[in-house]
């Protein structure tokens, strides 16, 4: 498919600010994804951008009282498409979660899924021109927090005429996310779906990142985060990175039972000593091997440090304190007991800070093999939670 990139523009007036609404053409199909342009300087807690864009995708109808939206944010690495619809049928990344019946009933509520400021999905991030020198950012961007990306969805809600949200949904990097936005803008939550998150990354889960960052940087070919856009960047550093990020999504039960110590179905006696023998090798090869032509190299890196930089407790000095400016009416925070990057302890505390201030709090600890990637593979489990709650 050629990339016959035709932008469709339209100025909208709001009491806040003024903002521009892109529609993406390819050819003669129109995308689903929308993009919003943040005139001016976007104050960051870091730095600033000039004019960000932030991409978006949308389900479902707003109606006249403009109170059935739902918020979602995403985790690290998932676009805006979080569900397939008419202008694109492809299947999301919350396919069974979204859409006609389902838990986040179209016919209902008005979804908003978007793609988190500093990715590379339509979103302005790093690997995005920096308008004052019409190159790419690349680690000129500003270090990101959680903070920025829950701001930046402020200035879409404004754009859409949604003063309070139904509910702001979030799962791992996507429920700090989510808590950080009823954090800074109060006013506007009045549900939270916390999901597979927790208020502070744990040491633990700070080592692995840390490392996986370090594994891309070494890379030769990372090149200080100049490296070459055009399939020679670190290949290496981000398909290494993504395997220990495999590792860690998922929990050994799971991987006990479900490859044992079964061969690779290509397995072959040869004489290289290092070659993949087991399936669960030839499953994370293929995983790595998908994502590290779908993501930027330093874009992973923004985000994932902007996961461990998040601290519920900078809003106030304790979960309490920083909690009092909350005016949720209702949560639920989801766990898994087998996820070792957001330990099943973190969403009790979560739930127990939360209930100090927020009347309705239900804390659902769920049974799963999955790990931390439950929420996007065990339905069976966690469309039951989030039916129950919407």
């Amino acid at each position: 498919m050629t990339d016959d990139l035709c932008l469709e523009s339209s100025y909208i007036g709001t009491s806040r600010t003024n903002l521009i609404l892109f529609t993406r053409h390819w050819g003669e199909q129109v995308r689903a994804v929308k993009f919003l342009e943040i005139q001016g300087r976007f104050a960051m807690q870091r730095g600033h951008l000039e004019s960000p864009t932030i991409a978006f995708e949308t389900w479902g109808e707003l109606n006249a009282s403009a109170d059935n939206a739902v918020l979602i944010f995403t985790g690290l690495s998932p676009s805006a498409h979080a569900a397939s619809s008419p202008k694109d049928p492809s299947a999301g990344w919350w396919e069974d979660m979204i859409g006609h019946g389902k838990p986040l009933d179209t016919d209902r509520y008005f979804i908003i899924c978007i793609n988190s400021l500093g990715s590379c999905f339509g979103s302005t991030g790093p690997a995005s021109d920096n308008p004052e020198t019409q190159k790419p950012y690349r680690l000129e961007f500003p270090v990101l927090t959680v903070e920025d990306i829950a701001i930046s969805a402020s200035h879409l809600l404004d754009h859409l005429g949604i003063d309070q949200l139904h509910t702001v949904v979030g799962a791992s990097m996507g429920g700090m996310t989510a808590l950080a936005f009823a954090l800074e803008q109060p006013a506007r939550c009045k549900r939270l779906v916390s999901i597979s998150s927790a208020t502070r990354a744990l040491p633990h889960a700070i080592a692995l990142r840390s490392l996986q960052r370090e594994i891309i940087r070494k890379d030769p070919l990372w090149q200080n985060g100049q490296y070459d856009t055009k399939g020679h960047g670190p290949i290496t550093g981000m398909r290494l990175a993504r395997k220990l990020g495999m590792i860690s999504y998922r929990s050994g039960q799971e991987w006990a039972e479900r490859f044992g110590r079964e061969r690779a179905p290509d397995f072959t006696e040869s004489d290289t000593p290092f070659g993949i023998d087991f399936e669960v090798e030839s499953y994370l090869e293929s995983h790595a091997n998908r994502f590290t032509g779908s993501f930027d190299a330093n874009c992973y890196l923004y985000l994932s440090r902007a996961m461990d930089l998040f601290d519920g407790l900078d809003h106030g000095g304790s979960l309490t304190a920083s909690f009092s400016s909350l005016q949720l009416e209702s949560a639920m925070v989801i766990g898994v007991g087998t996820d070792i990057l957001f330990p099943l302890v973190q969403q009790q505390a979560l739930a127990d800070a939360l209930a100090e201030k927020v009347a309705d709090v239900a804390f659902v600890p769920l049974e799963s093999l999955q790990g931390h990637d439950s929420f996007l593979v065990d339905m069976d489990r966690f469309r039951p939670a989030m039916a129950a709650y919407f």
